[in-house]
């Protein structure tokens, strides 16, 4: 059996485990709410945000709807991985895994790949019904290539928290440390990240919050490509010609190569001097 061949045997496991186990099935009313539910919302003809905008093609209703991927889906991520290697470390048979004739870097890039799975499967179905919200409530349709865009962004930020997550199971001993780190990186990113962004400005003498302010916009703009949910909504954006963040399209997918292949290298390093 070749190297691939055992790679995709070894992630079909951990996906089939994780499909069949008690956890997605709490995590999927969360996933309806923030999926769906959010393009149900944001798909509303009477919705006016803040500034008085009102979203008037699919794409900004879906750009806005991210929300619920950034507060949902990455946080099941990091639920779905946290003990992905504690859980075997705990039980005895990390040891037993570490053994077997299938280099741990192989095994690691497996276990990437049943996780991401495992959670992109809901995610992308409850896409798809976000989708055809959007378009019964709206009576419009993303073009193919913002479809193409929404659907890779998607994948790449809950890609990003499942490796964080893994990370995570790898560096602690005990589940409850590795859920803690994950969910601590999970909220520093989501939740604490505008407050880097505000503390930043103020010391660069920049108004803070003011979205007029070219100065404001460009600082934010640019700090958001040291943030994974930054990356992801500066993807979206570039299916937004109205938005104009002063980050180009290429550094927004070279920032999104960056944050795939480090934390994936890490991983690597990281499996390869594991002591059980």
């Amino acid at each position: 059996m070749n190297d691939a061949r055992r790679i995709l045997n070894v992630a079909a496991r951990v996906r089939r485990e994780r499909l069949s186990g008690v956890r997605i099935k709490i995590m999927l009313p969360i996933l309806v709410l923030f999926l769906p539910g959010m393009a149900w919302g944001f798909s509303d003809s009477n919705i006016v945000l803040p500034g008085g905008h009102q979203p008037d093609t699919a794409m900004e209703v879906l750009f806005y709807a991210s929300l619920g991927v950034v507060f949902g889906a990455t946080m099941c991520a990091v639920l779905m991985a946290f003990d992905g290697v504690s859980k075997d470390r705990a039980s005895g048979m990390l040891e037993v895994r570490l053994a077997q004739p299938m280099p741990r870097k192989h095994q690691a890039t497996a276990l990437i790949l049943g996780h991401a799975q495992s959670i992109l499967i809901p995610v992308y179905a409850l896409l798809a019904a976000s989708v055809l919200v959007v378009r019964l409530r709206m009576g419009a349709w993303p073009s193919a290539e913002e479809l193409l865009v929404y659907a890779v962004s998607t994948g790449l930020v809950v890609l990003w928290y499942t490796l964080f997550a893994l990370l995570a199971s790898t560096s602690a001993r005990e589940q409850g440390t590795a859920v803690a780190f994950g969910i601590g990186v999970w909220f520093f990113f989501t939740f604490l990240w505008a407050l880097v962004t505000t503390m930043v400005a103020y010391v660069s003498g920049v108004a803070v919050g003011e979205a007029n302010d070219p100065a404001w916009v460009a600082l934010e703009g640019m700090l958001d490509l040291l943030s994974p949910n930054g990356v992801y909504h500066h993807l979206l954006e570039t299916q937004l010609p109205t938005v104009e963040r002063g980050v180009a399209a290429w550094q927004s997918w070279g920032a999104a190569l960056l944050w795939t292949v480090l934390p994936w290298l890490a991983l690597h390093r990281r499996m390869e001097r594991l002591v059980p």
